[in-house]
């Protein structure tokens, strides 16, 4: 293991990162909240820590291998959602312990929109801020900005890339992977833009536009109001929400082809797109069917209206509210959490298992059923009129196994910390699916939950954020055989 390598890098993130905490400072003398102060120190903290670790290897020119880029996007994330804690624990308006510090950072950066805050609609803007846009960065992941930074700087790119990108696809864009991380940021940042004045002409303020466009871009769920958007009440602002959400949970790879072809009809070329959008249309009848069968709602049009809007909210892992679903008929609720078990598409900002994994487990099922009753058969499984590699079927399969057994290890550890059945197994789904709102104890937010449950839940987010494998990599011993 080349640490050298390693601490270089992480400084250098910590150096851009630290960037990143003076927009709330000019969000502070806009509104003149006497906050500036916290992120300024965080600022000078993050910074001065980056230079430490950056300085000493400054000059090392190591080859950087897949080992040193696991390690640096573990570290780094953990290292990140450590220092993202410093304006939430300097900010004299929050009084918050390092514990809930941690885990609001940690749900911000991994996209998860699970809470200990309460109060938000009270809270200063630059607080406020600086939630949606710790969202906004770790949507796209702040190691793929880096990708398109470091090289320019001597480091290498491609193991970091390879670490953090999620799906089963490792495709480039374009052949060079600079380009192709500033392909990403080009998509991620015109959609984020058309969010927000879409948010604006729909009747939002500037500052809950913009807030609301970076959580909803980045899948994230945080908001800068108690009640979401459901806060707004307003049918318009929850359509625009819809389209992007929607949007935000396509493979952005598929988005950046659309564009280069100009044609719209290429996502209807993908088998994973015609996938996602099978699941969440039918998610969407079967909730604004049963709201409106058991009577919850008085008119047909309210069902469709927030039984549509929950199902795009909880199945791409955005973890939105436009009304409190968790009083919905029970069957309800359970049905949209194992809807975030599913997921967005793989290489779009959502979480949970992905849609093209379930694809290909759904084909493979089929496929034994086949041949179960042609023994003989030579059946291939395809995806997108390609045949898919057994070895890509035996890595689906083994993030599966090991997705369901940290489940199970995380459900039983959380109610070892004193959560009902309920709300451990809402809350282990939350988390490791990136998702944020959960059942029983943890509908409204996090806070009620013990010290333990909220170290436990910041793993399993970081855990859902790194797809499992990355993360778990680290912990095997045959990782650190030098």
């Amino acid at each position: 293991m080349q640490f050298s390598i390693v601490f270089k890098t992480i400084g250098l993130l910590l150096m851009v990162f630290s960037l990143t905490q003076l927009p709330p400072v000019v969000v502070d003398f806009i509104y003149q909240q006497n906050e500036a102060s916290s992120f300024l120190i965080a600022f000078a903290l993050t910074l001065s820590s980056g230079l430490l670790l950056y300085l000493p290897f400054r000059k090392s020119t190591k080859d950087f291998r897949i080992r040193e880029g696991v390690l640096v996007v573990v570290s780094f994330w953990f290292v990140l959602s450590l220092f993202a804690t410093i304006p939430f624990l300097l900010s004299e308006s929050l009084h918050v312990t390092f514990s809930d510090a941690f885990f609001e950072s940690m749900s911000g950066l991994t996209t998860t929109g699970a809470t200990v805050l309460s109060g938000l609609d009270d809270l200063p803007r630059a607080i406020l801020y600086y939630r949606q846009q710790l969202q906004w960065l770790g949507g796209m992941g702040i190691i793929v900005l880096a990708v398109a930074i470091l090289p320019m700087l001597g480091v290498g790119g491609m193991e970091l890339y390879h670490a953090e990108s999620s799906g089963i696809s490792k495709d480039r864009l374009t052949p060079k992977l600079t380009q192709t991380a500033k392909a990403l940021w080009k998509i991620y940042l015109s959609l984020t833009l058309a969010c927000a004045l879409a948010y604006y002409w729909a009747g939002m303020s500037v500052f809950d536009a913009i807030g609301h466009s970076y959580t909803t871009v980045a899948i994230g769920g945080f908001s800068t109001h108690d009640l979401s958007i459901g806060y707004f009440d307003s049918i318009a602002i929850e359509s625009v929400a819809i389209m992007f959400m929607f949007l935000a949970g396509i493979n952005f790879s598929l988005h950046f082809f659309v564009w280069r072809k100009k044609d719209i009809l290429e996502f209807f070329k993908d088998s994973e797109f015609k996938a996602y959008v099978l699941v969440l249309s039918v998610l969407s009848l079967i909730i604004s069917i049963e709201l409106w069968n058991e009577g919850y709602y008085k008119t047909a049009e309210d069902a469709l209206r927030y039984g549509i809007f929950q199902s795009i909210s909880m199945a791409t892992t955005t973890g939105f509210a436009s009304t409190n679903f968790s009083l919905w008929p029970f069957m309800l609720p359970v049905l949209l959490i194992f809807a975030s078990f599913i997921g967005a598409c793989a290489g779009s900002t959502g979480g949970g298992i992905k849609m093209v994994r379930v694809l290909l487990m759904f084909k493979l099922a089929m496929k034994e059923i086949k041949k179960f009753i042609h023994p003989n058969a030579q059946i291939n499984i395809k995806l997108n009129q390609r045949s898919v590699a057994e070895s890509t079927l035996v890595s689906v399969w083994g993030f599966f196994s090991l997705f369901v057994i940290a489940f199970v290890f995380i459900l039983v550890a959380l109610m070892f910390a004193g959560m009902d059945q309920v709300s451990a197994f809402s809350a282990a789904a939350a988390s490791i699916n990136n998702l944020g709102p959960g059942l029983g104890s943890v509908a409204e937010n996090y806070g009620s939950i013990s010290e333990s449950a909220k170290w436990i839940l910041s793993f399993s987010m970081l855990l859902g954020r790194l797809e499992i494998l990355t993360l778990m990599a680290l912990l095997h011993k045959a990782f650190w055989r030098f």
